[in-house]
């Protein structure tokens, strides 16, 4: 498998096909955002932390010069649809600015198990970080 399309989609089958689960060593969300230009729903894994009755994720993409296409997708629609574990709900995407934004990254990346500085050393672009807002009843991410 080559380029980053392809892992994605290996991420996502198993995802499926597992009820949750992959071979990437960490937490994953599956995040559809509606395309910014297109229209067409996009699904892409996202490590993702939780910060009380939210679901924390950055647009990092590894530390790439640019932001990932599904930020640009978040930001021109906000609802997005989550995949958590066997789970799927609407969320409202949000993104975090000033001293809140610091303190998810520096959460995220503490229970991620990366250095703040890992990104920034590859990247001068400022990482944006999302919250997402879970948009039924239920409310809560306290057991994830």
């Amino acid at each position: 498998m080559s380029g980053p399309n392809n892992y994605n989609q290996h991420i996502i089958e198993q995802f499926c096909a597992t009820g949750g689960t992959s071979d990437y060593p960490g937490p994953l969300v599956l995040l559809t955002t509606t395309g910014a230009k297109s229209g067409q729903p996009r699904t892409t894994p996202v490590a993702y932390s939780v910060d009380g009755n939210h679901i924390v994720i950055i647009a990092s993409a590894g530390g790439a010069p640019s932001h990932p296409d599904w930020y640009y997708n978040l930001v021109a629609h906000s609802t997005v649809t989550v995949e958590l574990g066997s789970e799927t709900f609407r969320a409202r995407a949000t993104v975090v600015e000033g001293a809140e934004r610091d303190r998810l990254y520096a959460q995220h990346a503490r229970v991620l198990g990366f250095s703040i500085s890992d990104y920034r050393q590859k990247t001068a672009r400022h990482i944006p970080v999302i919250i997402l807002t879970r948009m039924d009843e239920r409310g809560s991410f306290g057991s994830y």
